[in-house]
């Protein structure tokens, strides 16, 4: 169709590429929509395991690789990869020019993203603004690509309000819950046999799942650290069995990886895995008896499947949670302590009566819906007006 609107979707990692999933296919089926889904970071770095492939295997044709991905592992390198891929995508957006962008969440590959779109005119929008994550650079990068974007995703109330408040008007800031609530309801999982079969590890009677990421905003990073108290803690539940993801590629992310497979040489009751995909992953939270870590997935995904959690430290400090999460200090008492009380029959009662705050699993429904509205009649303003809050007299004192 020579009247079809272009969606460009960006994606750097794998587990942002396993939330987009629902919402990149809705796109797909929908008349009047067409879809250029740009691929970068993570996915293009073989210490991270080419995760390119996935999307590829998934039938999904990619319009364009970028690649960013500095070989570092500090701070400095992330700001270097950062401008990299900046260039990268103010030349990718001059010469495609879609009609809109879709970012999620607030990795650096998507303020690059961002700020490229926003300076060649291409309107942005933003799912899982408003959300705070207190000990990670995430924070001020999900704010900023905030201010950018024209429309606004949110996965919870209390984030749509942080967005107005930011000043976006709230005719353009929309609750559409989580699009990982979404996968849960609409992934076929596997059998705990067949999960086994896949990674070739038998899980036992009890297994946890592990992911821990660097917390990029401590002064110091204690990356290393912090890990292997983490796995010290593990050694007190010889009983269970562990799937071990590696982290992320943000600075100190390296570090953890290493330490990590220097573990599990060791360890029979351990399996580290590079990059499970979405269905691996939900089938093996969905017979997990705990979620470790600091991964996002403990906080969206994990209360849907009634699993409960242990949130190590800051990096998802502030984020809206379930009472099913049990927050803890990277500490190998505290992290003992934590695991203990949340395989403990009282918590485990909590989690079976856990509800999900991240809405319905109509959240790529209701993007699409809303973009293509946006699209069709025209009403995307690049120019927009700050939305003033009401004025408090307190806020003088």
């Amino acid at each position: 169709m020579t009247n079809e609107k272009i969606i460009c979707i960006v994606t750097g990692t794998r587990a942002e590429y396993g939330l987009l999933k629902p919402l990149i296919f809705r796109i797909l089926e929908t008349d009047g929509l067409a879809l250029r889904l740009v691929v970068t970071g993570m996915h293009l770095c073989s210490d991270f395991g080419n995760t390119w492939k996935e999307i590829e295997n998934d039938g999904l044709v990619i319009d364009e690789k970028l690649e960013m991905q500095l070989s570092s592992d500090s701070n400095d390198g992330t700001a270097k990869s950062t401008a990299l891929a900046m260039m990268s995508f103010a030349d990718y957006f001059s010469r495609k020019r879609p009609d809109i962008l879709i970012v999620l969440g607030d990795r650096f590959e998507m303020l690059a993203s961002a700020v490229a779109a926003a300076f060649v005119n291409i309107p942005i929008a933003h799912i899982y603004g408003g959300d705070t994550t207190e000990g990670a650079n995430d924070e001020f990068i999900r704010h900023s690509i905030t201010k950018m974007s024209y429309l606004h995703f949110a996965s919870n109330e209390q984030s749509r309000n942080r967005i107005i408040q930011l000043g976006e008007a709230p005719e353009r800031v929309y609750n559409t819950g989580a699009l990982s609530v979404e996968n849960i309801l609409n992934t076929s999982m596997l059998s705990k046999k067949d999960l086994e079969e896949k990674i070739g590890f038998s899980l036992g009677k009890s297994y946890g799942i592990v992911t821990f990421h660097p917390t990029t905003l401590d002064v110091d990073s204690r990356a290393e650290i912090e890990v292997k108290n983490l796995l010290t803690a593990l050694n007190g539940f010889p009983e269970m069995r562990f799937i071990i993801t590696k982290a992320n590629a943000d600075a100190g992310g390296r570090v953890i990886n290493k330490v990590l497979e220097e573990y599990t040489k060791n360890m029979s009751n351990c399996i580290l895995i590079d990059s499970m995909g979405l269905q691996l992953y939900l089938s093996a939270m969905k017979y997990s008896s705990v979620v470790i870590g600091n991964s996002s997935s403990g906080i969206y995904e994990a209360p849907s499947f009634h699993v409960p959690t242990v949130d190590i430290g800051n990096r998802q400090r502030g984020r809206l949670r379930a009472d099913s999460v049990i927050n803890c200090e990277p500490i190998v008492d505290e992290i003992s302590s934590a695991i203990r009380k949340a395989l403990s029959p009282e918590w485990v009662s909590i989690a079976e009566v856990t509800k999900n705050p991240f809405g319905d699993g109509t959240t790529s429904k209701q993007i699409v819906d809303i973009i293509k509205e946006y699209l069709q009649e025209n009403k995307i303003k690049i120019m927009k007006k700050f939305y003033d809050l009401p004025f408090h007299e307190e806020a003088r004192q």
